[in-house]
């Protein structure tokens, strides 16, 4: 039986090719460093490091611009509305700050712990003062 079907046709030398195939995102690699840990930790500082290196591993494969867009829509609904929605929108703001200042605190010096703590107390007035507190 012969083949009736067209040969094919070479693509003309200047034709440009398509698209390349895309590849799925690759998670961005973790940077490299010397310890995850503080070193020599015990109890309650160890035990709060464990369980948040579940959680900076997943912040840090979020998008870079995410979670400080949303602390500063947070923060500004905070100073925005002046009741106790403004406090609710503040705290998680509060407790992210406060956070990360834990994790930090023993590689920071005196200056960077002062300042954390300035705005940590700066965090917690905004959201007791639109709960009424003060």
């Amino acid at each position: 039986m012969a083949d009736t079907s067209k040969p094919r046709k070479s693509p003309h030398p200047l034709a440009k090719p398509g698209p390349p195939a895309r590849k799925p995102a690759a998670k961005r690699p973790l940077p490299a460093g010397e310890q995850f840990f503080t070193p020599g930790a015990t109890g309650f500082r160890r035990a709060v490091e464990q369980r948040s290196a579940t959680v900076l591993v997943f912040l840090y494969q979020l998008p870079r611009w995410l979670v400080p867009v949303l602390l500063v829509v947070l923060l500004l609904v905070g100073f925005a509305v002046a009741d106790w929605r403004g406090g609710l929108a503040v705290l998680p703001v509060f407790g992210f700050v406060a956070w990360l200042a834990y994790m930090s605190w023993p590689s920071l010096r005196p200056g960077g712990r002062l300042l954390r703590v300035a705005l940590g107390t700066f965090l917690l007035l905004v959201a007791l003062t639109r709960f009424g507190v003060i």
